[in-house]
């Protein structure tokens, strides 16, 4: 069994092998030969993925992960490596008021050739704005944008949000061409943004072709083009990567660590939890003392050592090792209640497999939870067929991974998406009058330290009603072949490729 190795969290995003071996050199020889190499002697990227777009692009939902981890997309602001809010589109902003601030843009055009205006960025930021359902980084948040100058946009929020450079970093913000946006609500990313790469073609959930683009603003990338496949199966990714087929391929299953060749695994810290989401608006788990129950029947250090392999710690709470700050800062939950007995009641679970760890953690779960006397039935799907579902209350319990930083680095925002009456992403269906005062009085804070003073209370709060019971912090293997440099190693899981990424 390999056992887990002390933590060095530092969020670089630099390409280091984690797991053996090293790149030799900078870039990978020119092959003059190949058909799929351009005069500077770089290759098209081909890339396993393993998620499908599954809202066909659409940048306000889940797939605008992939747009920015591809280099489609950018917004106005990115996450530097302590998750801080770092120029991106606006190379520098000020606050004018508690609900006012105002950005200068940086000379780029899109890629449909126009320009990126105040006007441009504004169009972009009101119709994410409109949004239906609103983007994650959105939760809880009215804001209004307004060209200020030629290359200058000012955004209005309706109530003061002292986080909101940092939001603005969320992937689901992309600033698009005013070409992009149609009639009826919807964004077309193709050939609409600004990133180093443009989305030329897309074949359904199989697919995507992306070529360079030649005019991004922060220099030609060394690589032509991508070819995106997205293999929902950890094995055949992982398969695909050996054979020589995939350059790069995402998400790795643990199992297929010891198997991959030497300098192919990264090992990649991130700020992912995957957790057990229970239904409190319906069925069994609407009772809090079910939901203690389940709670207490779930051994998370079974899941760490077997299921990971080592890849991961028992879950400590929503917000893991990661994020360094969190630990010190960690309270005991609040307001728990009493197990009861199961007494056989029937419980739905869920999960999806694009994940390769999720089915075998369900099937843990399953036994844990029959042993404490209830009675499961499973069901796994692609995430795309199911995640839906689970949003909708149509299962008792849900087993996700979710990145508690992917949306906007704040862990207030994730706090109010996740777990707030109003929240997007309310998987557990939770609506607390305690946890939504308690997350709006961290949400009110603008010091950084004192704001996460206040998300760890509402962490407490949240864990006290058992709609959530965090299984595992868990780090990612993403396979690179020795042939490839440049590739990003993203804590936040934002992004794979740059302008530097080459084969």
């Amino acid at each position: 069994m390999r056992s887990v190795r002390p933590r060095r969290w530092a969020a670089c995003l630099l390409l280091t092998p984690l797991l053996t071996g090293t790149l030799a050199g900078c870039f990978a020889p020119a092959d003059s030969s190949d058909p799929k190499a351009d005069s500077t002697g770089g290759k098209r990227l081909r890339i396993a993925l393993a998620f499908p777009p599954s809202e066909s692009f659409s940048p306000y939902g889940a797939d605008a992960t992939l747009l920015s981890r591809l280099g489609v997309t950018e917004g106005l602001t990115k996450l530097d490596g302590n998750g801080a809010p770092a120029p991106a589109l606006a190379e520098s902003w000020t606050q004018e008021d508690a609900r006012t601030w105002q950005f200068t843009l940086r000379e780029a055009r899109f890629q449909d050739g126009t320009p990126l205006t105040g006007a441009a960025a504004a169009t972009a930021l009101t119709r994410a704005a409109q949004a239906s359902p609103a983007p994650a980084a959105l939760s809880g948040i009215s804001l209004t944008a307004e060209a200020s100058g030629e290359r200058r946009v000012r955004v209005t929020t309706a109530t003061p949000d002292p986080v909101l450079p940092l939001r603005l970093a969320g992937p689901s913000l992309a600033v698009l061409s005013p070409k992009a946006y149609g009639k009826q609500g919807a964004a077309d990313p193709v050939g609409h943004a600004t990133g180093p790469f443009t989305l030329t073609k897309v074949d359904g959930s199989t697919s995507a072709a992306l070529d360079r683009f030649d005019d991004y603003w922060g220099g030609r990338a060394q690589a032509p083009g991508i070819d995106a496949r997205f293999i929902a199966d950890g094995t055949a990714r992982a398969n695909a990567l050996r054979t020589g087929e995939e350059d790069v391929a995402e998400a790795l299953p643990f199992a297929q660590a010891a198997s991959l060749a030497k300098g192919t695994g990264r090992e990649v810290p991130t700020a992912r939890t995957t957790s057990l989401y229970l239904n409190t608006a319906s069925g069994p788990f609407a009772d809090p003392e079910l939901r203690a129950a389940a709670r207490a029947a779930i051994d998370t250090s079974v899941l760490a050592e077997n299921v990971y392999e080592g890849y991961a710690d028992p879950g400590q709470g929503i917000f893991g090792p990661a994020l360094t700050w969190a630990a010190g800062k960690r309270q005991q939950p609040t307001g728990r209640a009493s197990a009861a007995q199961p007494h056989g009641a029937t419980v739905r679970l869920a999960t999806y497999d694009n994940r390769p760890e999720l089915p075998e953690v369900a099937q843990v779960l399953q036994q844990q939870l029959e042993k404490a006397g209830f009675k499961v039935t499973l069901t796994v799907r692609e995430s795309s067929r199911v995640e839906g579902d689970a949003l909708a209350g149509k299962f008792d319990a849900f087993i996700g991974a979710r990145n508690t930083m992917l949306d906007t680095g704040d862990p207030v925002s994730v706090l109010a998406s996740d777990y707030t009456c109003d929240g997007t992403y309310n998987m557990a269906r939770l609506c607390d009058k305690n946890v939504d005062k308690a997350v709006a009085a961290a949400d009110a804070l603008a010091d950084q330290d004192k704001r996460r003073d206040a998300a760890m209370a509402a962490e407490a709060r949240i864990l006290g009603t058992d709609a959530v019971v965090p299984l595992v912090h868990q780090r990612n293997i993403l396979g690179v072949s020795t042939t490839v440099s440049g590739v990003l190693l993203d804590p936040y899981e934002r992004t794979v490729v740059a302008t530097g990424t080459r084969r």
